[in-house]
Order: C-alpha cells, then structure tokens, then sequence
C-alpha cells in the first residue's frame, strides 16, 4: 500500500490525556489490555478455522510472546492470531468508537462463542498511550493474499500508515516506552505482572529478554510458558482429585494450610459461572477478614474481591470466579450496575448454601469438626444475606458444655423440662468454669458462643425467633437449682435475706450492693455473681461503639452476689455476727466470699486482687495458729 497518514477519529476531545490520567485504575493494565487483545485475535482465528472461514492447520500452535528490551527501550507484544488488513486497521484503530470484539460477535453471532472473546480491540488498545511515547503495529491478516500493514502514532490524534515487513499472520505491537515508564523494561517486573493477570490465559504466554546473552540462549532449555491454560475450576468437578484442589489452593494463595473443604461452582445456565471457593482453616478468629476472592474474565485477572458481583459474606473465604458474562465497562476494572450481577451474586450464595447443607445432612461427623473455623463465615453471612439465613438457619449448630454439637431447634427441644426458649451459654470457659460446674452437676448445659461476631449474631437470632432468649449462664440461676421446701417459712426467710444482706453490705462497705439469699443444691458454694443480661450486653455495646470514651456510667453494672444460705461458711457468718470478738472474722469471711464469687465472674481489678492475696494470707495464718 502507498504511505497514507491522517488524524484519528476520536469522539472526544483530549482523549488521551484522559486515557493517560483516569481511564484505567493501575498503570500496568495496559499489558493485560494488550495481551488480551491478542487473546482475542487468537480466540476469532480459532472461531474461523472451526467454521471452515480460515484455511487453518489443525497441528497450529497459537501462542503470544512479550518481549523487553531494556536498550533499546521497547516492550512488544506478538501473536499468531487472526491479524488485520489495511481496511480493519482503520476501522478498529483509527475509529476509536468501534470495537473490534463487538463488531466481530454482531458479524459471527451464530457461529461464534461470545464468552470466548475477551473484550475491545479498541479503546484497550489505547492504554498503550498511558506508558509509551510512540506505539507501533505490524500485522498481517488471516485472509489468502493479504498485504503486511504498519501503523504509527506517537500519541497524538495524528499516524501513519504503509507497508510493513511482517511475514507471518497475526500481530505485533511495539511499545517505544516513555521515560516515566521505564520500570516495565525490568523482565522481573513485566513476569510478576504478566503472571498477575495471565497466569491462567487460554493461550501459552512465553516472557523474552531481548538484551539476554545469545549464550544464555542457545544454551537454555526450551522455554516454558508462563501459564496453565487448562485450570483447575474449567474441568469437571468429577475430574477432579482432593490433591489438584490442594495443590491449585497452595499455588494460588500461597497457603500451605490445608483448606478445610471447597465448593467447585460449575454453571453454564442460568448463569456461565465457573470458579472454587475454598473455607481456609483459620489460625485465629481475626483472619476471617483475610479471605481473597480473585474474579477472572475468559481466564484474564480482573480483580480482588470485587464486592458487586460477590456476596460480601463469602469474601472471608479464598478462592476464585471466573465470570465471562459480566456487564465489564471500559477499564475491567469495576463493574456496572447491572441487574444481571446481583442475579449472579445470589446463584453463588444459593451454591455455598447447598454445600454446607449437604455436608451437614450427609457428612455430620465432618460437619462438626469444621464448625469451628466456618461458623464465624456462616454467622456473618446469615446476618448480612437473609436468602443465605433463610437456607442455613436449621444448619446452624453449637458446641454445647457437653462437648457435642447441636442446632438450636435440638437444643430447646432436650432442655425445655428445666428452662423453656432460655439459651444459656458461655463466652469464656475457663473464666465461668464455676457455673459449667454447677450446670453439670444438675444436668443441664449451656451452648459455647465464644467468637467475636457470637454477640451480634444473639441479637440477630432474637429478631428472627421472637420467643427464644440468650442468657449467659452467669445471668441467672435456674429453678432445677435450687432447693424445694415444701415447709418453707417466708418470715424465716425474709429475716435471713434482711441479716444476710445488712452483714455483707457492711462488711464490704458498700451500701449499693444487690444481695440474693437463696438455698441451692450445691452446698459447697458459698456465694455467686449474677449480672443482668441486659446489663451486660449493653456495657459490651458501649465498649464496641463508644469511640474510645469511657461510657460506663451510663450502663452502670447490675451485679447481684448470690448467697448460698445451706453453705457452711455462710451459716458461720450468721452465728458470728452476734459476737463482738468476731466481727473482724466475720468480715473477712465476707469478703473472701465476696472476691472468690466475684472471681468465678470476671478478673478482680489490680488493687481488688493484691487485697485478695493479703486476706487469703492472714487467713491461712489464722488457720495455722488454730492447728497449733
């Protein structure tokens, strides 16, 4: 062809500075642009050659190389994939309102895959602009006779176009790098790119230095790929052994963790969705915020857990989705908002939902080994997705103080003779292994919510089973507890709550404090510490949204001590109160009472504690003088 030059047909104004500045979010996503372009133009040739369009050997190996040259300071991108005439270069690179994709798919609508052509040999191109001072193609079409184009711009709205050299079909592009991008001309820096966004490309992507010794070269091995075109999540999952999905997750995530199980999401209709969704076994409750979802298009890397298309819930997991038929704008990089991808969203939800029913109906034993890791994850996602609630709230399971694991509906049911819609359980077993103890000896239980997100969740659940309430067991004593008399005298009665109450306030100088006289089972306990469930839940909620400042005295403490009156000690304290010789025995048996109740609750405070082991001092030292 005779040299020809002109002015491109742009649309807007200025484009490129736009293009340069705020089209694209990341400065390197002008390679996977670029690459993706000669995806496509692989992806169109193979179409063809299947239709008997493209006279095309069966044996032909389709590949894209990338090469950096440091010297002479260009990067090129070359394919073997359908190329362009004269005529289809103006048409896709001069008329920048054109899409190459979209006018090859409205063309071959019939005949062509739409979910395997990438995306717009068009307006992608052009982030080649964002880093090059001057770009160059040669290509050379498919079609039998076709003459070799050259195109050159320097970044402006002006090119050139004549003859080129190029021999063999397909397309390269050259990059004249600007001085501000140098950094892409480090063959380091261009392989973590390449294997960032390429890693799973359908099509053998090969990495070249062109500034690397001939030496070097002559003595290599035969250059690998940098990608797996065949990944694990498009098989089938019954393709598929336990070993690929843990290697896949290792060499994916860097995880040498052992995922706990995986959902293969396998879908052609409704939706063509195809991916893995890996539950991590977590080290500790604070990498539930630590999942990674990677959102692929036709195997191309688009971005991290982007939240439009997954449920918010399972970005505490890992894995990866690939999404051929998202609503993607110009860049890749976001999505429109499309009622199609909310659609999408719940297809996944409505998939992770049907996986943990089946392993709970079909592999219970299994199910319950895994609840600690993944009960955070299902929690958070019932409470942020009602659909997903709707579907798991009869899976839902607790680990009660027995050691086994229930539902809910299990646990109300073989605990209504002693406490009907009371749930109590435990947050900390360790700190309330007092009244696990108690609970044990008079057969009964509580369930174990010892997680962060394990409050709001009680909160949640109370909202969805009106009748159901959660007590902590430390909130409440049950009736199964306490003695029953038959002969019982309330004046006798009263007047022990009147001493009782009178003798400790006094002997712990505190006039505000609730006391409770009761006659339990447990004769071994002297006394206890109740505190209001409401009372503790809304010191918590002032701790949680308080911003730092000390809120306390607006949700004052509701503690009430439970004094045993069938307890030896404190019969001991009724008889001493009346002798005056006794009173500071007295009120160190109070006290001590008092502190180890208070203990059984919750930690004793700095100064309550050094007091503590100064009383159980003297104590001991009383007792020893006893002895002798």
């Amino acid at each position: 062809m005779s040299r020809e030059s002109g002015s491109i047909s742009i649309n807007t104004e200025n484009i490129f500075p736009i293009i340069k500045k705020w089209l694209y979010s990341e400065k390197d996503i002008f390679i996977r642009e670029l690459v993706s372009n000669s995806s496509d133009a692989i992806s169109k040739l193979k179409k063809l050659a299947a239709i008997g369009e493209a006279n095309i050997s069966g044996e032909t190996k389709y590949s894209i190389k990338v090469i950096v040259d440091k010297e002479n300071k260009t990067i090129k991108v070359i394919d073997n994939g359908i190329g362009m005439t004269g005529d289809e270069v103006k048409k896709y690179i001069n008329q920048i309102a054109f899409s190459g994709a979209k006018d090859f798919l409205e063309k071959y609508k019939d005949k062509a895959d739409e979910g395997q052509i990438i995306g717009h040999f068009g307006l992608g191109f052009y982030s080649a602009f964002m880093v090059a001072e001057k770009v160059q193609i040669d290509t050379l079409s498919f079609q039998q006779g076709a003459q070799a184009v050259r195109w050159i711009s320097t970044g402006g709205t002006e090119f050139e176009m004549e003859d080129s050299d190029r021999a063999e079909r397909g397309t390269s592009i050259t990059l004249f790098m600007a001085e501000d991008s140098h950094e892409f001309l480090d063959e380091f820096k261009m392989r973590e790119i390449l294997k960032k966004y390429f890693s799973f490309l359908p099509f053998e992507l090969y990495l070249e230095d062109a500034n690397a010794k001939k030496d070097d070269k002559e003595g290599a091995e035969d250059p690998k790929p940098l990608n797996n075109t065949n990944p694990l999540w498009l098989k089938n999952p019954k393709d598929c052994t336990d070993e690929e999905y843990k290697e896949f997750y290792r060499n994916v995530f860097f995880d040498f963790n052992e995922p706990l199980f995986w959902i293969h999401l396998n879908m052609d209709y409704p939706f063509n969705v195809k991916g893995i969704l890996y539950f991590p076994k977590l080290k500790h409750e604070f990498e539930t915020m630590e999942g990674q979802i990677k959102l692929f298009y036709n195997q191309v890397f688009v971005a991290d857990n982007i939240k439009e298309v997954i449920p918010e819930f399972l970005m505490l997991l890992k894995g990866v989705l690939d999404c051929p038929d998202l609503p993607l704008n110009v860049s890749r990089s976001f999505l429109q908002n499309d009622g199609y991808v909310n659609k999408i969203s719940s297809h996944i939800t409505k998939k992770v939902a049907d996986k943990l029913t089946s392993i709970f109906e079909n592999e219970r034993e299994s199910y319950n080994k895994y609840w600690d890791d993944i009960n955070p994850f299902v929690k958070y996602g019932c409470i942020r997705e009602q659909k997903f609630y709707d579907r798991v709230k009869d899976i839902v399971i607790y680990k009660t103080t027995n050691g086994d694991y229930v539902t809910l509906k299990d646990y109300l049911e073989r605990n209504k003779s002693k406490h009907e819609n009371k749930v109590f359980y435990v947050n900390n077993e360790k700190q309330q292994a007092q009244y696990i103890k108690m609970f044990r000896e008079h057969d009964m239980e509580a369930i174990i919510l010892a997680s962060m997100i394990d409050n709001h969740f009680m909160q949640f659940l109370e909202s969805k089973e009106t009748e159901v309430k959660f007590q902590r067991i430390d909130s409440d004593i049950s009736d199964s507890m306490k003695e029953t008399d038959e002969a019982k005298d309330e004046a006798a009665d009263k007047e022990i709550q009147e001493k009782l109450e009178k003798l400790f306030k006094e002997a712990l100088g505190n006039d505000k404090l609730k006391v409770q006289v009761e006659s339990l089972k447990a004769a071994a306990i002297p006394g206890m510490i109740l505190l209001s469930e409401h009372s503790r839940r809304m010191q918590e909620m002032s701790k949680m949204f308080g911003g730092g400042m000390d809120m306390a005295h607006m949700f004052p403490s509701e503690e009430t001590l439970v004094v045993n009156k069938k307890n030896n000690l404190i019969q001991t304290v009724l008889k001493l109160k009346d002798k005056e010789d006794k009173i500071d025995d007295m009120k160190l048996i109070c006290e001590q009472i008092y502190d180890l109740a208070m203990m059984s609750h919750k930690q004793l405070e700095a100064e309550a504690m050094t007091k503590f082991i100064e009383r159980s001092n003297l104590i001991l030292a009383k007792l020893a003088v006893i002895g002798a």
